[in-house]
């Protein structure tokens, strides 16, 4: 318990400095530390562990370790001091760190992970460093040689008293062979630079990659499809709702004409009386509509503070951010989720909101124990401590919960009152057998592919980002997919519905969900096409993390979309029967 209150301090201080954080200011002469953090398979970036895993040399076992918080503790970080002597402008020549004598249990763990491209992750004033630890050369004697770089160059850029760039290149390949004695040194030279404090993040940003013709090519082609959809609904489905209003408005024709409208009188006006009946399973519906509410609002709020705050410049930044936003913004889910379940009727408040509050973070955390589990038995840094989990339910249970709870209780008594145009007739009307493409499996499956279109994109550069060491900042573009997402998720479901209705089919409530959420569907068969096709993956461990994650992402993807997609459904369900005669 010690553990996870110190972790729950560091937490909380690290996030009142997440935006703000200083970073070292340095006098001639002053220790610069050199952190090691992680060591893995190039290949797989989630199959990572602790640097000292190889047999590096080590000057003591009680080095200083370095936490940086929730979220760099959740991205699998765990910086050590190398102790290795750096003073900030004295350059250092070759100098020897320690030396390692080779055994045969030595040179198999160095040729394994020479094998499988082992890199390696540094640390000096919160500035990255990454290498391989050795390569794979051919040799005339036999097919390839296993070689380990021994020599660590050192290149520092300064400006005034502040560190700008660290440049590390490796040098001294040296063959691992058994009963050989390798020397490991390293080299600083500190170099001057006109470039700017406020700029130095700027050299690990791939702007060709994200900022590619494509990338605008494809927000275009988004956009274009957001003038389509908003127009086929304002255009076309309002013009043929106007001619119903007008054949079903009209008093003065003669008997006849009264009498033919009526025998012709079909689709969506005849369920009027049914419309408005609760769903089924109202309690877990009101839970994921509250759920993805919240989630839509965090999102957003998310994307804002990493656009104002650069998120990206801090290890675990953006994860910590989404976790307190996350914890803050249960109010929300809350209170959409109350609100919807007074409406419509129900009695068990109390279940509802215990849904509303745990089901998606404990979904998150089911997978995540999985996950963990994986990690514990590979013996990863992307095993969560116990103590990092205990600060999570923490959070949740002191922050999320109560927060979830007042909000229901606020959307309980504020917008709790049933207010529907129709009256629920007390038998429900049979639903007549349609065509195939009418039923409303078919209507939730076609629902997701436009919206699926409109992000599709936007998902390669986000999967690359998180899956292939690219550093993602384009946070504008990601609003501006988002809000395009949010517009055409709402405008298809609309659509769907109105063909539903059409059909006789008054159960529309989960149908516009399903066929907002199946968005996440079609992203999930993406990333099986983006891990065989786009990546080098391999093994159990991060296949698990892979589709694990993945998993997760689209939960809460297909939650955001349905909860938008049915409550744009709602407000037009409710506009077009509020100009109707209702019995």
């Amino acid at each position: 318990m010690c553990d996870a209150v110190r972790t729950l301090c560091i937490f909380i201080i690290s996030f009142l400095f997440l935006v703000s954080s200083t970073f070292g200011k340095y006098q001639a002469g002053d220790p610069v530390t050199l952190w090691v953090n992680k060591v893995g398979p190039f290949n797989n970036p989630q199959e990572t562990y602790n640097y000292y895993t190889l047999p590096f040399c080590r000057s003591s076992e009680n080095a200083a370790h370095k936490w940086g918080g929730l979220g760099e503790v959740l991205g699998g970080n765990e910086l050590i001091d190398s102790q290795i002597d750096i003073k900030f402008k004295k350059d250092v020549d070759k100098t020897t760190i320690c030396e390692i004598e080779l055994d045969a249990v030595k040179v198999k763990q160095f040729r394994d992970a020479v094998e499988n491209l082992y890199w390696f992750e540094f640390f000096m004033d919160d500035l990255p460093l990454w290498g391989f630890i050795g390569e794979v050369l051919p040799d005339r004697t036999r097919d390839t040689k296993h070689v380990l770089f021994t020599h660590k160059n050192l290149i520092i850029k300064y400006n005034e008293n502040q560190i700008i760039h660290v440049n590390l290149t490796q040098e001294v390949p040296k063959p691992l062979e058994e009963g050989r004695v390798l020397d490991m040194s390293y080299s600083v030279k500190w170099v001057s630079t006109n470039i700017t404090f406020a700029r130095r993040f700027d050299i690990y940003l791939d702007y060709p990659f994200f900022e590619h013709q494509i990338h605008w090519f494809s927000v275009f082609n988004s956009f274009m499809m957001v003038i389509f959809l908003t127009g086929l609904v304002s255009m076309i489905l309002m013009r043929t709702l106007r001619n119903d209003y007008a054949k079903y408005a009209r008093e003065d024709d003669d008997l006849e004409t009264l009498e033919r409208d009526v025998s012709e009188e079909s689709g969506w006006k005849l369920v009027h009386g049914d419309v408005f009946r609760p769903p089924q399973n109202l309690a877990l519906l009101s839970a994921v509509v509250g759920t993805g509410a919240q989630l839509a609002t965090l999102v957003l709020l998310v994307i804002i503070l990493a656009i104002i705050g650069m998120l990206y410049i801090g290890r675990g930044a953006i994860v910590t951010t989404f976790i307190i936003c996350y914890a803050f913004t249960s109010f929300i889910a809350g209170y959409v989720s109350g609100g919807m379940y007074s409406r419509n009727g129900g009695k068990k408040w109390i279940k509802s909101m215990i849904l509303t509050a745990s089901l998606f973070p404990f979904m998150c955390f089911g997978i995540g124990f999985v996950l963990n589990t994986i990690a514990i038995f590979y013996g990863s840094l992307a095993a969560i401590p116990f103590g990092t989990i205990v600060v999570v339910f923490i959070i949740w249970g002191f922050i999320s919960f109560p927060l979830a709870l007042l909000g229901t209780v606020v959307g309980r008594n504020w917008s709790g009152t049933p207010n529907n145009p129709c009256r629920v007739k007390t038998i429900p009307r049979p639903i007549p057998e349609k065509k195939w493409y009418l039923t409303p499996s078919v209507i939730s499956l076609m629902g997701g592919l436009l919206p699926f279109g409109s992000i599709f994109i936007e998902m390669y550069f986000v999967f690359t980002s998180f899956w292939n060491y690219k550093v993602y900042y384009v946070y504008g573009f990601m609003l501006l997919v988002f809000v395009i997402l949010i517009i055409v998720t709402i405008c298809v479901t609309i659509v769907g519905t109105y063909f539903l209705l059409n059909a006789e089919n008054y159960h529309w409530q989960w149908t516009s969900f399903f066929s907002a959420a199946s968005t996440a569907l079609y992203v999930y068969l993406y990333s099986v096409y983006y891990y065989h096709v786009k990546t080098k993956m391999s093994g159990f461990f991060q296949t698990s993390f892979y589709f694990g994650y993945t998993l997760m992402f689209c939960l809460g993807l297909g939650i955001l979309c349905g909860a938008v997609g049915y409550l744009g459904s709602r407000l037009f369900v409710r506009r077009i029967y509020r100009n109707i005669k209702c019995d």
